[in-house]
């Protein structure tokens, strides 16, 4: 156990636990305070980044205090105030207004700062790591126990009631507009967060129940089945595709990782086969109203003129073409919900290409990197359990990232990376290091 702390410490560390539990109700809470409060709306809205400023300047006192500035001289971290530097040189280059810069700002880089307040803060307190993970597990109930009521018995429309319409967040979505298939939103920002945050949660689950250190108490295991299902329960209402591509690649990491030398090849030539003939029968049926709707986002049968499909192409292809044309970028701002604040909004529909279009080549470069490294320290401590599922979702997430902005909304980026903070700072076991002992020998 690691020593007690002072009022300064818990003051360092109660700002993080407070946004890495309050981030899974940012979206209902900035938008009900902000609808009885409408002057105070821009306060409101960045409650994260003003206690994220806190955390840091405390740290800072902190770490002088303790003289352990040594915790930050790690290449990754390097990396990662490498990447901040090259956001604020761009500013000069090509300015996009003030709002629209500090907004870009704070898209970029306030889950690397997460990440590395969290990062110092287990390595400073071990013994709170525990407490990180009650935390995200409690935010987890919340958003897959509310989705779950949205499901069930909520009418569609319920969050209207606290300020919820087309000028702050939709109560709901639908696919291509047909009332027949609602996406919910549960208590984030939309379906596609809603599908990737589930998609954390799962991979986490599985890899807990699977690699468990021990039996788990009655209580755990009801907890860890309302989880499971409630993730599901999201992963499905949210309609997400590019979540449901992320969710089978992290769940099946996790079991591969957990059971891959266990299983003979003619079970993996089966899975591949399986794989196959379920690609092959979204072809064979892609007009049944469930392929063609709901994987497809497609309806022959009728003369509906909203297409997602359409949609994520063409920006697809107009982000690919900026990339191209713009080896430097556009600046911080420039796309995403910080372009609508400028003359000229920008919506990329995939992370490589956002990072590219706003801090160019190099910055795309350093991002893959960092991300790189992130994921390459996890797979190196894969036989932690948490370990194992912040990793396999990172790689989930990766994938998805290629159709969606996945960092660019703050309740899953700050989650995603504050675990992988917590997972590679945390003390590893007995056990594990001479896992890792073995192998290496």
């Amino acid at each position: 156990m690691g020593k007690k702390l002072s009022v300064l410490d818990w003051l360092f560390v109660g700002a993080l636990l407070v946004i890495f539990g309050g981030v899974v109700l940012h979206a209902p809470f900035s938008v009900g305070l902000s609808t009885l409060f409408p002057n105070e709306s821009l306060v409101i809205k960045s409650w994260k980044e003003i206690l994220l400023g806190l955390a840091l300047a405390l740290s800072a006192v902190v770490l002088t205090q303790k003289k352990r500035w040594n915790l930050i001289q790690d290449k990754l971290i390097y990396y990662i105030a490498l990447f901040a530097a090259l956001n604020l040189l761009t500013i000069p280059m090509f300015y996009n207004g003030f709002e629209a810069t500090v907004a870009g700002m704070f898209i970029n880089l306030r889950f690397f700062l997460f990440f590395v307040l969290v990062y110092v803060a287990i390595k400073l307190y071990p013994q709170l790591y525990r407490l990180f993970l009650g935390v995200f597990f409690g935010g987890a109930l919340v958003v897959v126990g509310f989705a779950i009521l949205q499901v069930t018995v909520l009418p569609n429309d319920i969050l209207k009631y606290i300020g919820y319409n087309d000028s702050t967040i939709v109560p709901y979505l639908t696919v291509d507009e047909n009332e027949s298939y609602v996406r919910i939103n549960s208590t984030l920002r939309g379906p596609n967060p809603l599908g990737v945050y589930a998609v954390i949660v799962l991979a986490v689950v599985l890899a807990a129940w699977l690699r468990r250190p021990r039996k788990f108490t009655r209580r755990e295991e009801i907890l860890a089945g309302i989880l499971a299902a409630g993730a599901v329960v999201a992963l499905w209402a949210s309609y997400s595709r590019s979540a449901a591509l992320a969710a089978l690649a992290a769940l099946g990491i996790v079991i591969a990782i957990v059971y891959g030398k266990k299983i003979s090849k003619t079970i993996w030539l089966s899975i591949g086969i399986a794989g196959i003939v379920l690609l092959g029968s979204i072809v064979a049926f892609k007009d049944t109203q469930f392929v063609s709707q709901v994987i497809l986002h497609e309806d022959p049968h009728e003369g509906n003129d909203v297409n997602s499909n359409d949609g994520h192409a063409e920006s697809l292809v107009d982000g690919t073409r900026r990339m191209i044309a713009q080896p430097l970028g556009a600046g911080i701002g420039s796309t995403g919900s910080a372009s609508l604040l400028t003359d000229d909004p920008v919506i990329i529909e995939s992370q490589y290409l956002f990072v590219a279009h706003e801090t160019g080549w190099l910055g795309l470069g350093i991002y893959l990197l960092i991300n790189y490294l992130v994921l390459k320290r996890l797979w190196l401590r894969r036989a932690q359990w948490l370990t194992l599922g912040i990793f396999a979702s990172g790689i989930g997430l990766a994938i998805a990232a290629f159709f969606l902005p996945v960092w660019v909304d703050d309740t899953v980026s700050i989650i995603w990376w504050g675990l992988a903070a917590l997972a590679l700072a945390v003390p590893l076991t007995a056990k594990v290091q001479a896992k890792k002992k073995a192998k290496k020998s």
